[in-house]
């Protein structure tokens, strides 16, 4: 059993069950109160499933693409959770997750922000429902995706939802099948940089 959190696009987070499915799903769509609610709903989703923090296995972490300042609240949040009931983190591209049992070549777009969209291209899933990508992800001009996504169905989504997340990874777990990326997809810089010779502690 998983805790699923997501907040590339909205903030999501859900509980879920290899075997049971998805227990339960919190979403807020704000692109801009990823902080202030991740908690608020990792509570409500596991209050709604009826699990204590002891019964879970791990946490899966969408790792992007989204835009830096939120994508690493829900990172953080993830790590930060995990580290607390002593188990894993298990990272899971946040794009894959719309991709889960595809029957047909999709491609997964999301808001980057500044007039601008991310997107990943997947072929129809494999033998075992599990996402193939075959493209991306990438940034593209809001008015320039339909040109990088030409031949693929187009699913747009202001919120990655976390329950088909922790579901990839409860399948890719139970198929041996290995998780990633290991670090998070910003596909731009922060807008904040430290300046050169100042020291972060």
């Amino acid at each position: 059993m998983l805790l699923a959190i997501d907040t590339s696009a909205g903030s999501s987070v859900a509980v879920v069950d290899l075997e049971g499915g998805i227990l339960a799903q919190e979403d807020e769509e704000s692109t801009r109160r990823h902080a202030e609610v991740v908690g608020t709903l990792i509570l409500r989703a596991l209050e709604r499933a009826g699990v204590a923090p002891r019964d879970l296995s791990g946490v899966a972490a969408g790792m992007g693409p989204g835009p830096f300042t939120g994508l690493r609240v829900g990172i953080a949040a993830a790590r930060a959770f995990a580290l607390g009931i002593g188990r894993p983190v298990v990272p899971i591209a946040s794009h894959d997750a719309l991709a889960l049992d595809a029957a047909e070549p999709i491609a997964v777009v999301t808001d980057a922000r500044r007039r601008e969209l991310a997107w990943s291209a997947y072929a129809a899933s494999d033998e075992l429902g599990l996402p193939v990508r075959v493209a991306g992800p990438a940034l593209a001009a809001a008015d320039a995706i339909d040109a990088a996504i030409v031949g693929f169905r187009r699913v747009d989504a202001a919120t990655i939802p976390a329950g088909p997340l922790g579901m990839l990874a409860e399948r890719r777990y139970a198929a041996g099948r290995p998780f990633g990326p290991s670090e998070p997809l910003y596909l731009r810089a922060p807008d904040v940089t430290v300046p050169k010779g100042v020291v972060v502690p």
